[in-house]
Parts: C-alpha cells; structure tokens; sequence
C-alpha cells in the first residue's frame, strides 16, 4: 500500500517549471518588458539615425527589434529539441554590436546598402555561433564560484551606470540632464518601490517594480516629464515586413566584426546563464548553456529575416528574478509575448514608451543593485579565507570595472579590440578564469576546493589542470 502510495505521489514541479495564475503571470511578465524595455529600443535608435534613417523607418525598425526580441524570447524560456536553457531570461538586442554596427555604417558608400549588410552579417554570425555552441559551451567547467561570483557581481556593477544614465534624463544634450527635477523623480520611484517592498506582502510585494514604474510615471505628469504624444502618432497594427530594408548583403569584414560581437555575446550569456541559474537554485550545466547559447545565436540568425538585430540575453531582468524571487519561465515567456504585440502594435509600443526615463533609472538601481548583491552572496560561499581567491577576486574586479570608471582607456586600441575590452563583463571574466587557472590549478597553488564547480559536486574537473 505504502509502495503504491508512493508511486502516486506527483512529482513536486521546480519553481522555474510553476504555471501561475494567467494574471500573475501577465502582471509580471509585464515588468520583465518594462525593465528592459529601453535596452532594446536604444540600439535600433542609434544605428538607425547612423544610418540616415527617415522617423518612419525608425519606428520601423524599432518595432522590428521587439517583435524579433520576442520570438527570441520564447525560444529561449519555451525552446524546443535543443534549443533555449528553459529559464526565466528575456532576450533581446544587444549593446555590444552597437559600436561594431555603426563603424559599418561608416565604412558603407551608399547608405542604402548599411542595413543589409549588417543584416547579412548578423545572420552568418549567428549561423555560426549556433554551431560553435556545443563546444562553447564546455566552458561552463571553467566558472567555480570563486568565477561566477566574480561575474555575477561586475553584470551588476557595469549596469547601475545604466540606471544613473536613465535617472538623469533621456538626452545627454538636454538642458535638464541631471536636473533636480529628474533625479528626485528617479528618488520618489526609488523609494517607492523600497517601500513597497517593506510593507505590503504576497502579490503587491512581488510587482513593486511595475507598480512603482506606474506611481513614477504618473507623478511625474505634473512637471512635464511624461510625454504621450508618441501614442497618438503611433498605428494601432504593423507588421515588421522581411527584408524591409533590402535583401542582405555578405561583406566579409563585416563579417568578422559581427563575429566578434558574436563571441562576446556568448561569454556574456554564459555569465549570465550561470548567474540566473543560481538565483532560481537551477545550476547551469553544460547541457543549459549549449540550449540557451543555440536559442541566443538562433535568434540572432532569425531575427534579420524581420529586420532585427543580434540577440542575447537580458542582465538586468537576472535583478527582477532575484529581487521578486518569481522564478517561473513561463512569467518571462508572458514578457516575450508582450514584446510580440508591441511589435505587431506600435501603438502598445509607444505606450511602454511612456515611462520617462528617470523614472526607469530608479528602479533600475534596485534592479541592477540586486544582481550585484547575488554575486556577492556567490563569493560569500567561495572560500574568500583563501589568499588565492581573494586575489583572483581583486584583481578581475579592476579589470572589470576599467570600461567604467575609465571609458576611454583603451582608446589607443583598435576598433576590433575595443569590442571585447570595453565591455567590463567580458574582460572581467576572462581575468576571472585564467587566473583562477593559473592559482588554484596549475602547480602548488592548486586547491582541490576550487576546482569543483557547483554544478558538478564532488567531480574532480581533470580536464582542467
């Protein structure tokens, strides 16, 4: 009877695998678009203008980057076959090919031709990338905690600047950059959602950033901060047309660029598949990361075909999931739906649009400053007793942190090097590795301790000394 009993005892579901209700679901999935809603549309507004392009085609394009965001998005919380980590992640344009994107443009005669061939050239990057992931993705030996904490941290780091940017205002030019006005706009969001984080309980707890985002927005109608009119002009339906722009053009040079922004984007998505499957208790294994990366550089292959750019996974929505501790995939699955109307409808688009930026700036400090604190508890657990970890610790956060407090320090170097140098996350990690390599692996400073990777418990990593 017992055995029976047993038998028939459902298996309990993991939290990242939960269905909750359709609202909860919706309202959450909700703030997942809002948090990273001005991380998608920025890329597509600035190459856009590079490339010479009228207001139409720029809402154009901005719609198309959403609605191939969201396609990506499903892949990657959804997926099927081999496809998509099956995480709470959000995908979408990323930053990293917005120099390399640009410096195209330059390079192009006619300006005509700039899109396609970046077109082209994200597609074959893409193409490629998907391929390479199964190796790629062996890396994941390589990130004790003594490394992932470190990277979990500096994704924090390097996005709070984001948060500031945004608190200051939309326009650097603008006369009221970093007016009182915007920072103490910025403040009220800020403290309410710290408010709304220490008194009120369950759900209302849970949706403090969307509900705090709402609060900002409307407080700051009265002192003109709040600007509606791009939902008055915006169409009610569109449809990002493929190939809008023209058939895509192969370059090898651009090529090459668009491959090393590839490779930058797949260590970033490994730091951040690490971190995320930490925060959800969900560890990433080899298996997680050759899904999740195939699912980014699929996405990134597809999304030209509607006029979008290269994809990859969201950081700062990893800060929603620690704070809101709401690990569900199909919550962000929600968002990626969103992101599809909102490129199907201009209209919902603009309307997300309206959330002034320094009232996205406040809640992008707790956001942000969330995943710096997940990393630090990661490092807590990493034997910071040891003189080696410390060190490896020390120095992959300077280098980590150069990009910065130093914007222009690698200004000498090439454009090409630039890419990865001046992304912290990505020299910071490297820095991470191979000096974990050389003082907890090779040699007398070896530690057995620190050769294990959480993932894989009580396995002695051979392959790495």
């Amino acid at each position: 009877m017992s055995a029976q009993s047993a038998e028939a005892a459902p298996v309990p579901v993991h939290p990242v695998d939960e269905k909750l209700p359709a609202l909860k679901m919706a309202t959450s999935g909700l703030q997942h678009v809002a948090a990273m809603y001005a991380g998608v549309v920025a890329p597509p507004l600035i190459v856009g203008a590079a490339a010479g392009l009228s207001g139409g085609d720029l809402t154009f394009l901005t719609g198309a980057c959403l609605f191939t965001a969201g396609l990506a998005t499903f892949l990657q919380t959804l997926g099927f076959w081999k496809i998509g980590a099956r995480l709470p992640f959000v995908n979408g344009v990323t930053f990293a090919g917005v120099a390399p994107m640009t410096a195209i443009i330059a390079s192009v005669k006619d300006k005509s031709d700039a899109l396609p061939v970046i077109f082209g050239a994200v597609m074959v990057a893409g193409l490629l990338g998907f391929l390479a992931a199964p190796v790629f993705c062996k890396a994941v030996r390589f990130f004790p905690p003594v490394v992932t904490g470190t990277v979990i941290t500096l994704i924090g780091v390097s996005l709070l600047p984001v948060a500031f940017g945004w608190a200051q205002g939309p326009d650097p030019s603008a006369h009221d950059y970093g007016s009182t006005t915007n920072l103490t706009l910025a403040g009220i969001t800020l403290l309410i959602v710290l408010l709304l984080r220490r008194f009120t309980r369950g759900f209302v707890k849970q949706i403090a950033v969307l509900l705090g985002l709402i609060a900002g927005t409307l407080i700051a109608i009265p002192f003109g901060a709040t600007d509606f009119s791009p939902v008055a002009s915006a169409d009610l339906i569109g449809f990002p047309t493929p190939f809008h722009f023209g058939a895509p053009q192969f370059h090898i040079a651009a090529i090459l660029s668009m491959c090393v922004v590839m490779v930058v984007s797949m260590t970033e998505s490994t730091a951040d598949m690490l971190a995320l499957g930490e925060i959800v208790e969900r560890p990433s294994d080899e298996r997680t990361i050759s899904a999740g990366l195939r699912a980014d550089t699929l996405g990134s292959a597809l999304s030209p075909l509607f006029n979008g750019f290269m994809c990859s996974a969201f950081a700062q929505n990893i800060g929603l999931v620690a704070m809101t501790r709401i690990r569900s995939r199909f919550v962000v699955a929600f968002g990626g739906g969103f992101l599809v109307l909102m490129g199907l409808c201009p209209a919902a688009a603009a309307l997300i649009a309206v959330v002034p930026r320094p009232v996205l700036g406040g809640a992008g400090v707790v956001l942000f400053g969330s995943v710096a604190a997940s990393g630090i508890q990661t490092l807590v657990r990493a034997g910071l007793d040891r003189d080696n970890n410390v060190l490896i610790v020390a120095v992959s956060l300077a280098i980590g942190i150069v990009p910065i407090t130093a914007p222009d320090f690698y200004h000498a170097f090439p454009d090409t090097a630039r890419i990865v140098l001046d992304s912290g996350i990505s020299t910071g990690c490297v820095a991470a590795v191979v000096l974990n390599l050389v003082f907890n692996h090779l040699g007398r400073g070896r530690d057995a301790q620190d050769v294990t990777h959480p993932m894989e418990a009580g396995e002695e990593l051979a392959s790495v000394q």
